[in-house]
């Protein structure tokens, strides 16, 4: 839904030839430069946006995951958002008459997210503000779901949300696989890697060197989190 600093790697490594999204941003510190870099100036390649409001982004996905071809959301009347997405239209509620907005169902080939925990059957465990997490994986055709540990059971406390097996391609444990984002009952945020991340992002052969060091240089995530001790904002 909110693109940030992970979005921006991808784009700026050239892989992202359309966003849809309702927010994007460095939360809390300012833009994404390879995202404003990519639709600004075309660099590394041109990149297509599809922006909504956040409340349109989740009933798009909760469509998806309901199998129905729409959302509908009281929404989006009088923005300007409609003025640039083509694909938000209006309909009259056939019972009482009121304006609708609707927009077309997210259906992701794949959805990936982060959870604390799955057991060894497959079934994940997540709590806290999980936003749509539960909505993408049930949209998509796969979902690929990393976790901060397998356990033997879950124990799942009131209110938290359980994804079953067979509604998930594969199950990874990836410790700390939120980074630089926090995972509820493990670890924080990194706020120091979002004010650095604005330092790198900011100039394109930066962006680079980091790329090549942190990411291109490394066979995987454990080599990746070692590759950043002492050097967040260095290449």
């Amino acid at each position: 839904m909110t693109p940030d600093l992970i979005y921006d790697q991808l784009i700026g490594a050239g892989c992202v030839k359309k966003t849809i999204f309702s927010w994007g941003g460095n939360p809390g510190v300012g833009s994404l430069h390879r995202l404003r870099d990519a639709v600004e100036n075309g660099w590394p390649q041109p990149i297509e946006i599809e922006e909504h409001a956040h409340a349109g982004m989740a009933a798009a996905y909760s469509a998806g995951a309901s199998n129905l071809p729409f959302g509908m959301l009281r929404g989006y009347v009088g923005t300007d958002l409609v003025k640039y997405n083509q694909r938000i239209k209006f309909i009259d509620c056939p019972f009482t008459g009121v304006k609708l907005a609707a927009i077309p169902a997210h259906r992701p080939d794949v959805t990936v997210i982060h959870a604390q925990k799955a057991d060894r059957k497959g079934n994940v465990l997540m709590w806290g503000v999980v936003g749509v997490q539960k909505e993408a994986v049930l949209a998509a055709k796969r979902a690929i779901v990393t976790v901060e540990e397998i356990v033997d059971d879950l124990h799942s406390p009131p209110n938290s949300v359980v994804l079953p097996s067979w509604v998930l391609s594969a199950v990874c444990e990836v410790k700390g696989g939120a980074f630089p984002s926090y995972a509820q009952g493990y670890y924080q945020r990194d706020n120091a890697f979002y004010k650095a991340w604005d330092v790198v992002a900011r100039d394109r052969d930066t962006f680079k060197a980091w790329i090549d060091r942190h990411v291109l240089g490394t066979k995987d995530f454990d080599e990746f989190k070692r590759s950043l001790e002492g050097a967040t904002s260095n290449v």
